[in-house]
């Protein structure tokens, strides 16, 4: 097994790579990134960092407006210099004509012209009389995980123009859904979900507001570009429905019914009732119990009848897992360590938009220690992303290698194992801790083997990065890479 040292000997490079490593920078002067401390690294991204922020804003924030009805208000972005703007369904469900207001504080009416079908939550309203209006551009290049995220609202109704930031903390190809941590509240619904060029990436859709939180719970979801350009295509043409296709009541309807730990069975049933998930119309229950930093927890859902999905939320609003297929068949399981003491939520959802039906739900305290538990916890997916290396991807200042970032959440003391393999190149796996300092690095898993693999046991609570890497300059071409 070769090394290369360079890896190890300049972790400070490496950082700064990627802190910038998730926008496309334009040089305007040299700088010579091996010679810089890692301070100097990081206070040189903190500065462009703020520099893409202020440039997204600028670029975008004229074409986001505030969308008002009878029923409350919500966000959208201006697609077209004409005045078609896009927003969710679910904030114009009710209303054939709309209040739409720009940043500028011109107020227009707009009528709604289109909805998503099978209860996609898209809409499209029409602002009348208008013209030379400014715009946002769809993006053009893929969204991976790990790239910055942005979004511009009007949450709560109150506050138009509010920007936040994030990541992209997951793609998920076959609901067609960005997952990003950028703050998402009630009233943000319809606005953009932007990248660091200022393009809309996503619909941003706030899926639920717990009553005892209120706001945003720490995961938000969008609806991708590969769903929504369909939908604006059957807008043009004049065959997409033009009344709402959404079912059910408004989300979060329902208070989170009590869950016990101990092993019993639960009956429950979703559908009309339920509350619904707006991102993709699919009804869900919440449960709620008491966690301790540390206890591992096993939830299964059952059902002969539904596709069964779950989500673990943290006391703090953030994700602690969510599964589809785990549990056997089109069963899900969560297999979890809880990272602090408090109130936890977990949502029994199904997987497709409408699908109703009984299902079960067993809770329970795996025993510390257990080595069944212990197993299934090990070898639960953290991550498994394909990708590319190729036109897009960041290059490596010392050798010109090509390189993609992808992060995952991690807890102290958990051990991972990291597999990255490709059919095309030879591959080179690094992994940097929240402080952006390498851990681990591995070039091939054998003298025959041009796979990498790192097992590290995390040292600290916090988002890490992977860097999948290849060899050399000459490297090109389709990797997998999964962490368990």
């Amino acid at each position: 097994m070769s090394t290369r040292h360079l890896r190890i000997a300049t972790p400070g490079m490496i950082a700064a790579a990627v802190a910038i490593g998730a926008t496309t920078l334009t040089v305007i002067a040299p700088v010579d990134l091996l010679s810089l401390s890692l301070q100097s690294n990081r206070a040189f991204a903190q500065d462009v960092d703020e520099q893409i922020n202020i440039r997204v804003y600028q670029r975008a924030s004229p074409a986001v407006v505030s969308i008002d009805t009878n029923d409350g208000a919500g966000s959208g972005s201006i697609i077209s210099p004409d005045g078609l703007v896009l927003t969710n369904a679910h904030v114009v469900d009710n209303a054939r004509t709309v209040e739409v207001t720009l940043t500028d504080g011109r107020k227009f009416l707009a009528d709604v012209v289109g909805f998503g079908a099978n209860g996609l939550d898209l809409a499209v309203v029409k602002i009348r009389g208008a013209n030379n209006l400014p715009s946002i551009t769809l993006a053009r290049s893929a969204v991976q995980v790990g790239q910055r995220a942005f979004a511009i609202g009007n949450p709560f109704g109150r506050f138009q123009g509010t920007f936040t930031t994030g990541i992209v903390s997951r793609i998920d190809q076959e609901r067609g859904l960005i997952q990003t941590d950028a703050a998402i509240n009630p009233g943000n619904s319809g606005g953009p979900l932007l990248n660091s060029q200022g393009e809309l990436i996503g619909v941003n859709t706030a899926i639920f507001t717990d009553s005892r939180r209120g706001g945003n719970i720490g995961i938000g979801f969008a609806i991708a570009l590969e769903r929504v350009q369909p939908f604006l295509s059957a807008v043009r043409s004049g065959s997409a429905p033009r009344t709402t296709q959404r079912q059910g009541p408004d989300p979060g309807r329902n208070a989170p019914q009590s869950l016990a730990l101990n092993g019993s069975v639960i009956t429950g049933t979703l559908g009309r009732g339920s509350s619904v998930l707006p991102v993709d119309n699919s009804f869900f229950d919440l449960y709620t119990f008491e966690g301790r930093a540390g206890q591992r927890v096993q939830f299964d859902m059952a059902s002969q009848e539904i596709d069964p999905y779950l989500i673990l939320i943290d006391p703090n609003g953030n994700e602690v897992a969510q599964d589809d297929d785990s549990g056997g068949g089109s069963n899900a399981r969560i297999l979890a360590t809880l990272p602090v003491d408090g109130s936890y939520l977990l949502m029994a959802n199904s997987f497709e938009a409408g699908q109703a039906g009984a299902y079960q739900l067993r809770a329970q305290a795996a025993t510390v220690g257990s080595p069944n538990a212990a197993s299934q916890e090990r070898f639960r997916f953290v991550l498994r992303q394909q990708g590319i290396l190729g036109p897009g991807s960041f290059v490596l200042p010392s050798d010109g290698s090509l390189f993609k970032v992808h992060i995952f959440e991690g807890r102290a003391g958990q051990s991972v194992t990291i597999n990255l393999a490709s059919p095309d190149f030879k591959t080179y796996l690094a992994l940097l801790d929240p402080r952006g300092q390498s851990i681990g690095e591995n070039d091939q898993v054998s003298q025959n083997d041009n796979n990498s693999s790192l097992t590290v046991t995390l040292p600290q609570t916090g988002i890490y990065r992977v860097i999948v890497n290849a060899y050399d300059r000459r490297g090109r071409g389709r990797y997998l890479l999964t962490i368990r």
